[in-house]
């Protein structure tokens, strides 16, 4: 499984939180985790230079992203501005599962300074284990 990570410093520490707890659960061997960066927390870097990276990355893999900066408002706005993307800006389990489900959502935005470590922990086992249900989904989708 791919799943590629980008974030600005000030999602960094919960990237790092992130990729570490899909090691743990998934081990390493069945995953292929790719940091795009930023690499550090001590210096301010720009959110739409890693959602643009991350999201060449994903439809290049054809793969699921993870993008984090404060809020993961603005990080999700940059990465929506790519075709073929779908990025979801997710709060709850819930919102991620409809994401997955509903909106074949490939992108899944967090808040790295207003989410809790085990709740954004949680969003993201259920956006990566989720399936697109397709049918009138589908047909919605195609109206975008």
């Amino acid at each position: 499984m791919h799943i590629v990570f980008g974030s600005d410093h000030a999602g960094y520490k919960m990237k790092q939180v992130l990729k570490n707890h899909l090691k743990s659960k998934y081990g390493v061997e069945t995953l292929f985790l790719i940091d795009i960066g930023c690499y550090t927390d001590e210096q301010k870097s720009d959110y739409p230079d890693f959602a643009k990276s991350l999201c060449e990355e994903v439809l290049k893999l054809n793969c699921i992203g993870v993008l984090i900066c404060g809020t993961g408002i603005g990080i999700s706005i940059a990465a929506n501005r790519n075709p073929n993307i779908r990025c979801a800006l997710c709060h709850s389990v819930e919102t991620a599962q409809m994401a997955r489900q509903h909106n074949n959502a490939n992108v899944l935005a967090i808040g790295g300074r207003i989410l809790a470590e085990e709740t954004a922990k949680n969003i993201l086992d259920i956006f990566i284990s989720e399936k697109f249900e397709g049918g009138r989904h589908q047909n919605r989708l195609d109206k975008i």
